[in-house]
């Protein structure tokens, strides 16, 4: 093991300006989304494990590599007094795709303030990637911030992640912050 510096930024949105209404994105064709549900816990954990498991993420919080992991940050999450649930959502399969209902992205809100929301583990299945889900999803819980009265949201994401940062930066999202996390990493 080695202790390795993962270098994140920490990014801000004004929610009065977002550019898109939630209403106005097109969901992709084969795919819905579903609101937060706590009998949706485990369908979370198993797509926010699938999610991160093979990405560069999973050295930074290892919990994301560990399917028990996952499912343990979900109840984590779930039972905060500052989650927010109509931040959170899960992405599925709608018919044409796959097999209905199957999980292929999520995401996560919790309060910071009563006027700032953070989007926590966003994350899209691989093979789910490149079709818009990722916006739809980082949309849906930007409305849901909105709808409990929050006037700012942030989100953290590593540097590596680069076509996470500019998903963000479409959305209007700057850079605010560098802040650097320390993980132990296991090379092979």
């Amino acid at each position: 093991m080695a202790v390795t510096y993962f270098k994140r930024y920490r990014m801000e949105l004004r929610l009065d300006r977002m550019p898109l209404e939630l209403s106005e994105l097109q969901i992709p064709v084969g795919y819905e989304l579903l609101p937060w549900s706590p009998q949706l816990i485990n369908r979370h954990a198993d797509i926010k494990y699938a999610s991160f498991r093979s990405e560069i993420d999973s050295h930074v919080f290892p919990c994301l590599g560990e399917q028990e992991g996952c499912r343990h940050l979900m109840r984590e999450i779930a039972n905060r007094k500052d989650f927010v649930p109509s931040a959170t959502w899960l992405a599925v399969r709608s018919g044409d795709l796959g097999v209905r209902g199957e999980a292929c992205g999520t995401v996560q809100g919790l309060l910071v303030s009563p006027r700032e929301g953070a989007i926590q583990n966003l994350g899209v299945h691989p093979d789910c990637r490149d079709v818009g889900l990722g916006g739809l999803l980082l949309r849906a819980a930007l409305e849901g911030f909105r709808s409990v009265g929050c006037r700012y949201a942030q989100l953290e994401v590593t540097v590596q992640n680069t076509a996470a940062i500019r998903l963000y930066q479409r959305f209007g999202f700057t850079i605010s912050e560098t802040l650097f996390k320390i993980a132990d990493v296991q090379y092979a």
